[in-house]
């Protein structure tokens, strides 16, 4: 699952990304404002969830909130700031933020947060993620075809959400690897074969269908 991080805090920012890195998720980290506008117009750009911070460089994240709820991107907004006043809190919530945590935090007060939202987003009828028999719980990462669950790696899980998020569409390789990567991760050229092997192997051999010279999309599932 692929979250973007926008803090100009390099203390903070770091140890964020390290210890949501621990916890599974794929990472984008932007430090100011602009760049993270052009990180969300990017078409299908994949995030599960944005961490804002309120002052930033170049846009402040109440901007980038208030324009991300105007063009209906819901996302889902977990605000960051030392700006703790009643007025201040409200201001966020108003614009669109789904929650509002007040610096300094503990990192495990973040994650719990986190999930909070990933919950709330994933039981909402449009989020559900469901083809014939299979089925995705986004949340604990986890597959279950026919009833039988199955254990995906995390990039594994990437690339089945990413295909049953647009279940008729054919995805290229840049689009999957854009849904399974961070900007920092190095990726080989045969990574999303192998990654569509290994999901073949543990659901079933028609589960993805590859359309030759142009990329995949999700099988006929019964």
């Amino acid at each position: 699952m692929r979250l973007l991080l926008v803090e100009d805090d390099e203390m903070i920012g770091r140890s964020l990304v390290r210890a949501l890195r621990d916890d599974g998720y794929e990472v984008d980290w932007t430090q100011d404002g602009a760049a993270a506008t052009s990180a969300i117009d990017v078409p299908d750009c994949g995030y599960a969830l944005v961490l804002l911070d309120w002052a930033l460089p170049k846009r402040s994240g109440i901007e980038i909130l208030n324009e991300m709820r105007t063009r209906r991107i819901d996302i889902p907004v977990l605000m960051l700031t030392a700006r703790d006043s009643i007025q201040d809190r409200v201001e966020g919530l108003d614009a669109g933020a789904d929650d509002y945590l007040v610096k300094p935090f503990s990192l495990d007060e973040v994650r719990a947060r986190i999930r909070s939202l990933l919950r709330r987003s994933i039981a909402r009828p449009s989020a559900a993620l469901a083809h014939g028999s299979l089925v995705l719980d986004s949340v604990a990462r986890r597959a279950e075809l026919s009833g039988r669950a199955v254990e995906l790696t995390v990039r594994e899980f990437a690339l089945l959400r990413a295909l049953l998020e647009r279940p008729h569409a054919v995805l290229s390789r840049s689009q999957l690897e854009e849904r399974i990567y961070g900007w920092e991760t190095e990726v080989s050229s045969n990574s999303v074969e192998f990654l569509i092997h290994g999901i073949r192997r543990k659901l079933t051999a028609d589960i993805i269908e590859n359309i030759r010279g142009i990329g995949w999309r999700i099988g006929n599932i019964t």
